[in-house]
């Protein structure tokens, strides 16, 4: 009886390491020909946005220890970051700034060199190190997007990504006639599928839109719906049920504000303070905007051109904050934001608002 249980156990032990290993990424290359959308996973699982390749990948970083809770301050990052990849300061482009919740440490994702330029990733500690991040012979997957935009719509088939219940949500540009759209994907990845097409009223433009991209969104439960808050070109505010977002889809988001126009979201997080929530966007024309997000839940649909610039929603202008192309939560109490300064970028610590 020992020898058959034993046995069994064995069997069992054998069964579940043959599970984990088929899930456990293989060592390999990310031959991303872009990296201009960040999120992060559970346990520093780092996913790359590749719009030029139309392709995710998933890179295990190991960088699981928490790192401390010094302010990151860097004047001229782009500067530094240009030092550490041998090149120079207008070799260089910051796309998008996340901070791994595993760590606390603040990676960046880049383009060196002129033209179409070459794609790296950069870490940077709470202890204020500097370190890019080895791209060959790491544990990764990738997968693919079926229907990507091409041509000069290339550059929008990855706009924005989250990681959400266990899901990426990934926003984007296809090449379907409803071009606005919105992917989840279960990791280990699968298969991609076509995604959810996304219909908006648009109200400054007075009219349905189903060709915007999406430039940023965050995940967030609206009352008891688990949804994408999304912000686009000039510059609608919108939720969307992330419950329909179903292979092949048509998905009516509703525009619970109009921001203002002539403006171009950059990026958006959510937060918490003082026992309530909010949502911080950062913009190309229009400041960064403090927006309540219990307003969310029962704002209604804007379904006509509104007679001003802004309806909805309503919003306060942090007026401090100048410049900011990108945000992140740093922690709890901190944002870091990537700010323009004068033909350079900073990387600055500040309190949540």
């Amino acid at each position: 009886m020992r020898t058959k249980l034993f046995a069994v156990a064995i069997a069992l032990v054998a069964s579940m390491v043959s599970v984990q290993a088929a899930d456990a990424p293989a060592k390999g290359t990310v031959d991303a020909k872009s990296a201009t959308a960040l999120a992060f996973g559970p346990k520093g699982l780092l996913f790359i946005g590749d719009s030029a390749g139309a392709t995710i990948f998933a890179v295990e970083t190991g960088d699981t220890k928490m790192a401390g809770d010094k302010a990151v301050n860097f004047e001229r990052i782009d500067s530094k970051v240009a030092s550490l990849l041998g090149s120079t300061e207008k070799e260089v482009r910051i796309n998008d700034v996340k901070v791994n919740p595993a760590s606390g440490n603040v990676y960046l994702a880049l383009t060196r060199g002129t033209g179409a330029g070459q794609p790296a990733i950069v870490k940077i500690t709470r202890g204020g190190e500097l370190e890019a991040l080895t791209l060959k012979d790491v544990p990764m997957s990738k997968v693919s997007i079926p229907n990507p935009a091409s041509g000069k719509g290339a550059t929008t088939s990855i706009t924005s990504m989250a990681f959400s219940n266990g899901k990426l949500i990934v926003a984007g540009l296809s090449n379907e006639q409803f071009a606005s759209t919105l992917r989840t994907f279960d990791y280990p990845f699968k298969d991609a599928d076509k995604g959810a097409a996304i219909e908006i009223f648009h109200g400054a433009h007075g009219r349905i839109e189903t060709q915007a991209p999406i430039r940023s969104f965050v995940p967030y439960k609206v009352g008891t719906e688990e949804s994408v808050v999304a912000t686009y070109q000039c510059t609608p505010l919108v939720k969307i049920p992330v419950s329909e977002l179903k292979p092949g889809a048509k998905v009516k988001g509703t525009t619970v504000a109009e921001l203002g126009n002539r403006n171009t979201p950059l990026d958006m997080i959510v937060y918490s303070k003082g026992g309530k929530d909010y949502i911080l966007v950062a913009n190309s024309a229009r400041g960064v905007m403090k927006i309540p997000a219990e307003a969310l839940s029962g704002a209604e649909a804007i379904t006509a051109r509104p007679q001003g610039e802004t309806a909805g929603v309503k919003y306060e202008t942090i007026g401090a904050l100048k410049g900011v192309t990108q945000l992140d939560k740093l922690d709890d109490n901190h944002a870091v934001l990537l700010l323009q300064n004068g033909d350079g970028f900073d990387l600055k610590t500040i309190d949540l608002p």
